[in-house]
């Protein structure tokens, strides 16, 4: 699977709950939309991340990578503390200049 640096890097950070490392892969502008709620910028991209660690512990093993023109989608399967665990999510994903400028998780 052709997945870019940057997501390997950002599922990397994931697994290993190393949220500032997980934080520094979004632009400063960037924009999280998660369960309904949205973060801007990278201090809320990395508040949300500590939260969701925090809380459910998730871990991420992709299963596909679909490169389009501005978006991009990961399937991964997320397992964690959380009702419903294992699941499959969509994270669909722009990236400009190894950044991750928005990113949209979907069930």
């Amino acid at each position: 699977m052709n997945i870019p640096q940057v997501m390997a890097a950002l599922v990397r950070a994931q697994n290993n709950f190393d949220c500032v490392s997980y934080a520094n892969f979004f632009s400063e502008t960037a924009l999280v939309v998660d369960e309904s709620n949205t973060y801007r910028g990278r201090k809320e991209i990395e508040n949300w991340i500590v939260a969701a660690n925090e809380q459910c512990k998730t871990v991420m093993k992709p299963l596909s990578y679909k490169k389009g023109e501005t978006e991009s989608i990961l399937k991964a399967v997320v397992s964690g503390n959380f009702t419903g665990s294992p699941v499959v999510l969509f994270y669909h994903v722009r990236i400009v200049n190894e950044q991750v400028q928005s990113l949209k998780i979907t069930g």
